[in-house]
């Protein structure tokens, strides 16, 4: 890793390594976009394709693509990177990263074709660094770990532009795209290949390198909890009768909160009058129909791990008396029924932690019904861990917890007392 690396001319000369599914698409899309684009693979089969402009394999568009950039000179193929690095902006490594039986991904063809691109650097001379940007899907921390030492003392710059193309409809991702992700230390080689990609209709994200590694992961994952969700609401609306299609149409109507960023932020457990309530219904329904929903039955004990890792956080402050901004389940609010700081405060009096709370919207004296039996049945003595205010709180307290979000006036307030927060909701961090 030498000096930082520059942006690529409008026409880069670009290196796919690897002829696979996300290989062959890339390279022949990169050339359509007007790269020269030159194919690596140890594959005979796979090079002669190409150089015959045929497509390896089955992919809609994609075998026009290839015979038109191979006869208008953008788009070749080889089976060695040797002396082909000489004169290449950036190296785009799209190999397999098959799944081992344990689970965990195979590795060995990445290490290869890395080791490679650091011999053969270390054994010439360029003008520039070469920006190695790896577009196989890879744990976060694979670029640390696998490629950095395998480039030690080359002239490189590690980047990571995870793929997000579909099979089945490939080309139109790749020249339509909904996601582009680059992540990178050096601007410079992050902007080189978010460069490759300037002809598209995309602003790309750049971050950093793991993170650019984990949303790939975090994409795929999501993807097959919708597509599991979708089934499981289906298998429980035969039995009852109910249109499945019917629903999910209408559950994909809301923008606002269901087909939207609403609740996609890590942070703390949920709690409330409705969410617990309802899913424990569908499920105990489901049973009562035979019907095991593995993904709906998991969702109260994920976030019931959830608490407990927010509680285990609490327990590891060292002793002091701690403050928690938050009773209600959620701020805006004084609905206290199943919300997940009352257990917290249950364990951590249990533990013997001295605690204070302060909720703006909590007046005891107000509270009735419902609400109040169940604050009172799980803390029968809660007035006496009740702040009055939350400047009470904050002189008294050593350390500040954030079960929910605070007011910006609030924020400030509990900013300028210098005491250590802990962010549950992550709410002075957006």
């Amino acid at each position: 890793m030498t000096q930082p690396a520059s942006s690529p001319p409008a026409s880069a000369r670009v290196i796919v390594a690897g002829l696979g599914y996300v290989g062959c698409v890339t390279a022949t899309c990169l050339a359509q976009l007007g790269h020269r684009v030159l194919g690596i693979d140890t594959d005979p089969h796979k090079v002669s394709s190409v150089l015959d402009g045929r497509a390896p394999f089955y992919e809609p568009g994609l075998e026009d693509l290839v015979r038109d950039n191979v006869a208008a000179g953008r788009l070749s193929a080889a089976i060695s990177l040797q002396g082909a690095l000489a004169d290449a902006d950036v190296v785009l490594i799209c190999v397999g990263t098959p799944s081992e039986r344990n689970g965990n991904l195979g590795l060995a063809q990445l290490s290869r074709v890395a080791g490679e691109i650091g011999d053969e650097l270390r054994g010439g001379v360029r003008p520039r660094p070469l920006v190695v940007a790896v577009r196989s899907t890879v744990f976060p921390g694979t670029c640390e770990e696998v490629v950095f030492p395998a480039l030690e003392g080359a002239a490189a710059q590690v980047v990571s532009n995870p793929e997000f193309l579909r099979e089945g409809c490939a080309v139109d991702d790749f020249l339509r795209p909904s996601l582009l992700v680059v992540g990178g230390t050096d601007p410079q080689a992050v902007g080189a290949v978010a460069g490759l990609y300037t002809a598209l209709d995309v602003r790309p994200c750049l971050v950093s390198l793991r993170t650019a590694e984990m949303i790939k992961y975090a994409c795929n994952s999501f993807h097959a909890v919708k597509i599991a969700f979708a089934n499981e609401i289906g298998a429980l609306c035969g039995p009852l009768g109910v249109p499945a299609g019917e629903v999910m149409q209408t559950l994909c109507r809301d923008v606002k909160l269901n087909l939207s960023a609403a609740y996609l932020k890590p942070g703390f457990a949920f709690g409330g009058s409705c969410l617990p309530k309802d899913l424990r219904a569908l499920n105990y329904r489901a049973t009562r129909l035979d019907l095991t929903l593995p993904l709906l039955e998991s969702v109260m004990l994920s976030n019931q791990r959830q608490l407990q890792r927010a509680i285990q956080t609490v327990l590891d402050l060292p002793a002091g008396p701690i403050g928690l901004f938050g009773l209600a389940f959620k701020e805006n609010t004084d609905d206290l029924r199943e919300s997940p700081v009352v257990e917290m405060i249950e364990q951590l009096l249990g533990k013997g932690r001295d605690v204070r709370i302060f909720d703006p919207h909590i007046q005891l004296d107000l509270i009735y019904g419902s609400n109040r039996n169940f604050l009172l049945s799980a803390l029968p003595h809660v007035s006496r861990w009740l702040a009055g205010s939350l400047e009470e709180m904050l002189g008294w307290a050593r350390y500040v917890v954030l079960t929910q979000k605070p007011s910006p006036d609030a924020a400030r307030l509990i900013r300028s007392s210098g005491l250590p927060i802990i962010d549950l909701v992550n709410a002075l961090t957006s």
